[in-house]
């Protein structure tokens, strides 16, 4: 078999019409992400891209948003005391969990309610 996963490309996450001001401070200003263009076709849609290093968001615009409460991206941090203490300085939850072996991790919700996981290995 020559086909095979090779990476996960992005995570989609939703939220609700007219938050892209709040997704757009979040993701930079709080997360330290770079927003990178939609392909114009997209780009009507609403809704915003975000990338660090390998690590690409894609927010899309939903009508009738809900945030989801189990779901979420778990992405990997070096840092993840200075990483938390940065989301917390800047107003965002920090829920600490040591039920995962061989890790250090915490949750966070972005300005819209989506769960945020982010961990690092001892």
């Amino acid at each position: 078999m020559s086909e095979v996963l090779v990476a996960v490309d992005h995570v989609q996450l939703a939220a609700p019409p007219g938050s892209e001001p709040e997704l757009r401070s979040y993701y930079t200003g709080v997360l330290g992400m770079t927003e990178i263009p939609k392909p114009p076709a997209l780009a009507a849609r609403g809704g915003c891209w975000f990338e660090a290093g390998f690590v690409r968001i894609h927010v899309g615009i939903e009508t009738d948003f809900r945030p989801v409460k189990k779901a979420h991206p778990g992405l990997r941090v070096t840092g993840i005391e200075t990483y938390a203490a940065r989301l917390a300085a800047h107003g965002a939850p920090v829920t600490w969990d040591d039920r995962l072996p061989g890790h250090r991790r915490f949750h966070t919700e972005d300005p819209v309610g989506n769960r945020l996981e982010f961990l690092q290995p001892h």
